[in-house]
């Protein structure tokens, strides 16, 4: 013959216990207030996790939806916000009478009143006056060098400090032609990502390019 089961034991407080055996309460109503008390605990738990993951979650999502807009609106204009040309621009073709004053480079509504290039195409507006620009002329081409550190689409550098006559950027210095220092004046010196390019027309120049803000210089390197 078969023993019957043994009833499982229940593990209670000194304080359950205590109710139980003062006949304040049955063991049954220890039991449900016991469960109901634990699942009132685990909906706060619940509730205060699901609160701490809303609150890092929500500035998250605003930073994406900010970040968005702002690609968004410089995808719309088709200059700057990231965008990299693939190449630098070709040599002028039909070289440009160049003039004593600064020309007009905003060729499309809410283009930058400066020398940048195109989103869609790669195509490098204002670079356009060929070799007899006297703005650019130098005595003494390369006199510090020729730039080493890397040409081209797959080298960004980060500008360290410095002012449009000597700015720092991985290491390397270069200095703005002034001709082109107001084309500038809203450069970050100490966070913009540039990139540099050949340029195809005046001896001993190179074209720094600013990823944010699409537009471009031209600069002498100046060394390490």
């Amino acid at each position: 013959m078969s023993k019957p089961l043994a009833e499982p034991r229940i593990q209670r407080s000194r304080g359950e216990t205590a109710l139980v055996s003062a006949g304040v309460a049955s063991r049954d109503q220890v039991l449900v207030g016991t469960t109901f008390f634990t699942e009132i605990t685990m909906k706060k738990l619940l509730l205060l996790l699901f609160t701490v993951v809303l609150l890092v979650a929500l500035p998250l999502v605003g930073q994406h939806s900010r970040e968005g807009g702002e690609q968004g609106k410089g995808g719309e204009h088709g200059v700057g916000n990231g965008h990299i040309p693939a190449h630098g621009p070709a040599p002028a073709a039909r070289p440009a009478p160049a003039q004593n004053e600064h020309r007009k480079f905003d060729d499309q509504p809410n283009h930058p009143e400066a020398p940048h290039v195109h989103a869609e195409n790669d195509r490098w507006v204002g670079h356009n006056t060929g070799r007899p620009d006297p703005h650019y002329h130098l005595d003494h081409p390369w006199e510090h060098g020729h730039f080493e550190g890397g040409i081209g689409p797959q080298h960004v550098w980060r500008l360290r400090g410095g002012r449009p006559d000597r700015f720092e950027a991985g290491g390397f210095f270069f200095s703005i032609a002034p001709y082109d220092v107001d084309y500038a004046t809203d450069w970050i010196w100490d966070s913009d990502d540039i990139v540099i390019y050949n340029d195809p027309d005046h001896v001993g120049w190179y074209l720094a390019y600013n990823v944010r803000l699409g537009t471009y210089v031209h600069v002498l390197y100046l060394g390490a």
